[in-house]
């Protein structure tokens, strides 16, 4: 048996493809959604009563969904509110790094043409001490491993 030790997710970055991010803008502390589907058509073929054909139609992408700390102003900031306060929509590219305990890239995925379709906020709360948690979620086309 090999000494293969798999890879920790607590350990990423997130980069943005769009001009003026600042390093503020790769921070975040969760990413979910890099999930590939398969659709499914199903099939009857006339006499046959054992079992239905399963034929792939298309890929799925659900959406990929960020969260962080409230950052107060950004370049992210400025191109969510062009997007959903100005409807001005400039689709981008994002990069999903995981990276090892010495802080080189493990693997990565492209996620492509993405998009932000919500923006929202953490409840605010008297009676307790937590941050403000910023979630963002943005529609795509697909992603590649790279």
């Amino acid at each position: 048996m090999s000494g293969y030790i798999p890879p920790v997710g607590f350990h990423f970055r997130v980069d943005f493809v769009l001009p003026f991010m600042t390093s503020n803008d790769n921070r975040f502390q969760e990413v979910s959604g890099l999930t590939a589907e398969i659709d499914v058509e199903t099939v009857n073929a006339g006499g046959q009563n054992k079992y239905t054909h399963k034929l792939p139609k298309r890929g799925k992408y659900p959406n990929l969904v960020l969260k962080r700390g409230m950052l107060k102003n950004s370049s992210l900031i400025a191109w969510l509110t062009n997007s959903i306060v100005n409807f001005e929509f400039v689709p981008a590219n994002l990069i999903v790094t995981l990276l090892n305990e010495n802080h080189m890239p493990v693997t990565a995925w492209m996620v492509k043409k993405i998009w932000p379709v919500k923006w929202s906020f953490s409840d605010l709360k008297a009676d307790e001490n937590g941050i403000v948690i910023e979630t963002i979620e943005l529609a795509y086309d697909f992603f590649v491993k790279i």
